[in-house]
């Protein structure tokens, strides 16, 4: 085999090979989102077992192989145990790992993405906030990660910068109050989710969860963020439809 290659990441995804191995896709930072095989990590005294599991966070070390990575050995510093302890946050958690997934990318440079990934699940463990608040957080910021999101403070119709009142998904993103009229699909938005939406956009990661919302405003970021992940993702997240079907639950 190749010379061991050591990334860090965060296992995505993990699915059954054979008997006992697993293969399981890793977000790195040096090589973007990867597929890598882990032989005999189902085995119960596998010392693999535990770090090719989803959530593991750490440093993978690998062999190279032609179109796939065979991982020789792990140092995990965080597995997220706390998120997995209830069904809410697992549920939430595995939809953060799937969208990751979906704006993620071989060769490219994964850190930003792990970072949201990393401050995201520590903001689901914050019992002083919403998780739907976290997810709604989560998923603008990672299509600003992914380069491609909603134009959030100037009206996307003239460019002025005051009297944002309304958002609009075809135009992607806000409008005016002169303009709203002549944008077909203008939503109304009160000036307090036109705030959050630009601090959601151009806060620095460290400060992302640090704020909340009134049940106005998240409602109003539902129905936004709602539109525009399902006019921008062109299939279905298994995880979502899960985690939607689990809120009517309760």
């Amino acid at each position: 085999m190749s010379e061991t290659i050591k990334v860090t990441g965060m296992v995505l995804a993990g699915t059954p090979v054979g008997e006992s191995d697993r293969r399981v896709v890793i977000l790195t930072r040096e090589r973007g989102k990867i597929t890598a095989f882990a032989k005999g990590a189902r085995r119960q005294n596998s010392p693999l077992l535990a770090g090719t599991r989803p959530f593991s966070f750490g440093e993978f070390f690998l062999f190279e192989g032609r179109s796939s990575y065979t991982i020789h050995s792990v140092q995990i510093s965080n597995y997220f145990y706390e998120l997995t302890e209830s069904l809410e946050g697992t549920t939430y958690g595995m939809y953060f790992l799937e969208l990751a997934s979906y704006y993620s990318y071989e060769n490219m440079d994964g850190s930003g993405m792990i970072l949201l990934l990393f401050q995201s699940f520590r903001a689901l463990l914050n019992k002083k906030l919403e998780n739907e608040l976290v997810r709604l957080i989560f998923e603008l910021r990672a299509m600003v990660q992914n380069g491609e999101y909603p134009q959030m403070f100037a009206c996307v119709h003239c460019g002025q910068t005051k009297e944002l009142a309304a958002f609009s998904v075809a135009e992607n993103g806000v409008v005016c109050e002169f303009c709203k009229r002549q944008v077909a699909d203008a939503v109304p938005v009160a000036v307090s989710t036109v705030y959050a939406l630009q601090y959601i956009v151009s806060s620095s990661l460290e400060k992302l969860y640090t704020f909340q919302v009134s049940g106005e405003v998240l409602l109003e970021l539902q129905k936004i963020l709602k539109s525009c992940t399902n006019h921008r993702l062109d299939r279905k997240i298994k995880s979502l439809e899960i985690l939607e079907e689990m809120k009517k639950m309760f």
